[in-house]
């Protein structure tokens, strides 16, 4: 239940205003009432000990289990890593089994999410059924059901009439197209980004043009069509000049990139370690800082987790024949904040990608510290160093690249429309 509030002594981080600041923040009745003010009589007072206190994350493109694979992750599971990593709302993706591709999928999803989760569930629908290129699923009533938007994740719609007509009519209805820019051709079998690491290592490797070329069909459609369109993921620097210029042209696209592509390269993959085997692969070191540099200067919308829960099984096997994806909801935060502590991005820049921008392309209330928005909040240190030890993760797969790595940055509470859902919000774990 939402009580009235007052957070004092913190550190405002508004990603809607760009700016970074002392100050304090009253909630009242799930929403945000007011900023700077002595706090009312008989709000509860959380002293922020001039912590930052910012709007929750918004990841977009997360995988749970259910139905199908609830052994590799739950809605239940879920909500607790994404309380714990300051993550107030998750944008699921269909890529189920069965895929969500049916109201009957999508209503049955819903329902266990707001049985289990802690946090927000708003999920995709599938584009096509069954995801499997073509037909084009109930577009109208899958809306109406709740989908946030639609996609056949990071299987590709190779058939272009198809594509074209599901963005047609997603278009009259006012939906967003999520695609993932990689063609499928190239990119069938392979583990790595082609080059001269990957000749050394032998491992079956795709050039990053397979994104280029992909990008470059889907914003020809959305120029023909007219559709809102998103890419999950834009990984190469080859890909940028082409979305910039679908933005000067007009076209309603935006962009996403994860947060292992933001902050590791494809040498990371070095003894052939499967927790950094990941769709698209990791690229070149000025792949990934062509990526931060795009995220600073707004060419690239959102920063994600692209959340891909696996089991041991699937994970502890030779490097092409292994599963491929990483866990990320706890990670997110302190990952990103390498790129605070770097200097390459404000912590105001970060929250933007991370959660005024996706709040507000997949339409969605919050991703902002302005009177009268859901009160969903994290705390955090950004200074808080300690060694991630994977098997902390609530997560119930624990595929992350992180595992041992040292990172600064710790979640101290999560809050839901002013009601905390991180346990012992302000008792930080030692380093």
């Amino acid at each position: 239940m939402s009580r009235l509030r007052a957070f004092v002594n913190a550190r405002l981080i508004d990603p809607e205003a760009g700016t970074e600041a002392p100050g304090s923040l009253i909630v009242a009745e799930g929403r945000i009432a007011g900023r700077d003010a002595p706090p009312p009589d008989g709000a509860e007072v959380i002293d922020c000990a001039d912590r930052c206190l910012a709007p929750g994350i918004v990841d977009v493109g997360v995988l749970v289990g259910e139905p199908g694979a609830r052994h590799k992750e739950s809605f239940r599971s879920a909500g607790l890593a994404a309380a714990a990593g300051g993550v107030t709302t998750l944008v699921t993706r269909p890529d189920t089994d069965p895929p969500i591709d049916s109201p009957e999928v999508l209503e049955f999803v819903t329902r266990r999410a707001r049985a289990e989760t802690p946090v927000n569930i708003r999920p995709m629908a599938a584009l096509t059924k069954a995801r499997a290129g073509r037909e084009m699923t109930e577009i109208g009533f899958l809306a109406d059901a709740g989908a946030v938007a639609f996609t056949d994740a990071d299987r590709v719609v190779a058939d272009t009439r198809v594509l074209a007509r599901a963005m047609t009519y997603a278009r009259s209805l006012g939906g967003l197209v999520v695609g993932h820019p990689q063609d499928p051709g190239l990119s069938r079998g392979a583990c790595a980004t082609s080059g001269k690491f990957a000749s050394l290592k032998g491992l079956a490797a795709v050039s990053p043009m397979a994104e280029r070329m992909a990008l470059d069909r889907d914003l020809a459609l959305v120029e023909m069509t007219g559709a809102r369109w998103h890419a999950d993921q834009i990984t190469c620097a080859r890909s940028l000049p082409a979305l910039a210029r679908a933005r000067e042209n007009g076209l309603d696209v935006t962009a996403g990139v994860s947060i292992h592509h933001l902050t590791l390269n494809e040498f990371d993959v070095g003894d052939y370690r499967t927790f950094f085997k990941l769709t698209p692969p990791l690229r070149s070191e000025d792949d990934r800082l062509a990526m931060v540099q795009a995220l600073a200067d707004g060419l690239i919308d959102i920063l994600c987790t692209m959340h891909t829960p696996q089991d041991e099984e699937s994970k502890r096997l030779p490097f092409e024949e292994a599963a491929p994806g990483a866990v990320g909801l706890e990670t997110l935060l302190p990952a990103a904040l390498r790129l605070y502590h770097a200097g390459a991005l404000g912590l105001a820049q970060l929250f933007r990608a991370m959660s005024l921008n996706p709040a507000r392309r997949f339409g969605l209330p919050g991703g902002t510290l302005a009177p009268g928005a859901p009160a969903d909040l994290v705390l955090f240190d950004p200074d808080a160093p300690f060694v991630l030890d994977r098997f902390t993760l609530r997560s119930k797969s624990r595929n992350t690249p992180f595992d041992g790595a040292r990172l600064q940055g710790r979640v101290l509470g999560t809050w839901i429309a002013g009601a905390p859902v991180c346990p012992e919000p302000l008792a930080p774990e030692p380093a």
